[in-house]
């Protein structure tokens, strides 16, 4: 027999909890239709997806579509999830997007995979894979009757804010973009940007924008910058906005104040890893196939939320958006 409460608690539950609700949520954070839709994409190694291997592991990964409060055909942002995976940042910078009225589609790239956190484990999933993802997203948007196609952008944290930069290398969107559009721009957050890939320089026309804090010890901004610049010699359109006292992950609103050391996480930072010819991933400096047990892979960083840094980053992005889409 299932236990039913009192009259009184349900009655109590609808007077006292909607106010509260509303009091937490502004009225143009929410969506006015959410939808998940499933993703076929493939599992596969680096080398695969350098060399344009499709003979990978099919797997079917999910995403939730969120879409703004307008009418007609809307702008999108992707986001993918850092190695946390989907986590409080995600849901935030969903609402705060969808006040602009912007959609947003939030990847899911580890659970149809079987894992959930792989901050302590980087080798259980391809570092490059989250971009045959998004790719794959990108096809599911492009066809979507309330999604402008040329209206969509990509944003991504960590892990998938290195997917997100290198998602614009021209030479990828050749071997793996089926979609028949490219994205508005792309904004990685705090980005691994300790591998240099042939033809990196080459990117698609778009406006890149590559956000960090000084005090990050998980992915150094020091080789974001030093790659910024090698697109800018190559006149690229790239900035790299630097925050002084943030760590990794300071969006991250349930993230330690101040920043806290996280002692099994794994960090290249001391690494330089370059693609040679043949697709393969190697060590620079052993001149060896790179891996995580390469003495170049530390542990330890620090991760954790910087209000300031956030609230400045929000409206560097929010500006950026409101001037890619044309909204008012």
């Amino acid at each position: 027999m299932k236990f039913l409460p009192p009259i009184s608690s349900i009655v109590a539950l609808l007077v006292v909890l909607p106010p509260a609700w509303a009091a937490d949520v502004a009225l143009k954070q929410i969506a006015a239709r959410t939808e998940l839709h499933l993703i076929q994409t493939l599992t596969l190694s680096d080398q695969q997806f350098l060399k344009g291997d499709s003979a990978g592991e099919p797997v079917t990964i999910s995403g939730q579509l969120r879409i703004a409060q307008g009418s007609g055909r809307l702008p999108v942002v992707i986001l993918q999830h850092a190695s946390s995976g989907y986590d409080a940042r995600i849901d935030v910078w969903s609402r705060e997007l969808n006040e602009l009225g912007i959609s947003t589609l939030a990847l899911d790239g580890f659970t149809a995979r079987g894992l959930t956190d792989i901050n302590n484990s980087q080798a259980s999933l391809g570092r490059l894979n989250l971009i045959l993802d998004i790719y794959r997203a990108l096809e599911v948007l492009a066809k979507h009757p309330r999604i402008d196609p040329t209206r969509i952008a990509l944003m991504g944290f960590s892990r998938g804010g290195q997917a997100t930069l290198y998602a614009s290398l021209g030479r990828f969107h050749k071997l793996w973009n089926k979609s028949g559009t490219e994205f508005a721009a792309y904004v990685p957050f705090y980005p691994d940007c300790m591998t240099t890939f042939r033809s990196d320089t080459e990117v698609v026309n778009r406006p890149i924008r590559i956000f960090g804090g000084t005090l990050d010890d998980y992915n150094p901004i020091s080789a974001c910058k030093a790659y910024a610049e090698r697109l800018r010699a190559a006149s690229r359109d790239v900035e790299v906005t630097e925050y002084p006292n943030a760590s990794h992950s300071f969006d991250n609103p349930l993230g330690a104040q101040p920043a806290k050391i996280q002692p099994t996480f794994e960090s290249a930072r001391n690494c330089k890893i370059r693609e040679e010819a043949n697709g393969l991933l190697i060590n620079a400096d052993t001149k060896q196939p790179f891996t995580y047990e390469d003495a170049c892979v530390v542990h330890g960083p620090h991760t954790g939320y910087d209000p300031v840094a956030t609230e400045a980053a929000r409206a560097s992005v929010k500006t950026l958006f409101k001037s890619v889409f044309k909204l008012n």
